[in-house]
C-alpha cells in the first residue's frame, strides 16, 4: 500500500483546484491524499461479487405528482389583484425599446 504522492501531482491538483497552497500545506494535503488512496486499496480488498451497483444509499422513487389543473380559468379574480389590465391581461411597464 503506502501510496505517495509526487510533488508534481500535488502541483497539478493545486492548479486544477486553483489553490495556492504553502509547502508545509502542500505536504500535509499529500499525506492526507495518500491515507485516501490507502483507504480505497483497503475498500478495494472486499468482495462485492454478490452486491448490485447503486447510485443512492436509499431507494430514490419518483415524487412528482401528475400535472393537474386545478384551479381552471380564472382569469376575472386573477385580474383583480393587477394594478393595471387590459384585454384581460395584465399591463406592465416597457422595459425595452
Amino acid at each position: 500500500m503506502a501510496n505517495v504522492i509526487s510533488d508534481e501531482t500535488m502541483e497539478y491538483v493545486g492548479i486544477l483546484a486553483k489553490l495556492e497552497l504553502s509547502e508545509e500545506e502542500k505536504e500535509k494535503a499529500k499525506k492526507d491524499m495518500g491515507k485516501m488512496l490507502d483507504y480505497i486499496d483497503k475498500l478495494n480488498e472486499l468482495d462485492t461479487s454478490g452486491v448490485e451497483p447503486m447510485s443512492h444509499v436509499f431507494p430514490v422513487n419518483n415524487v412528482f405528482r401528475e400535472d393537474v389543473v386545478t384551479n381552471g380559468d380564472d382569469r376575472e379574480n386573477i385580474l383583480k389583484n393587477a394594478p393595471e389590465e387590459r384585454d384581460g391581461a395584465f399591463v406592465v411597464p416597457k422595459t425595452v425599446d
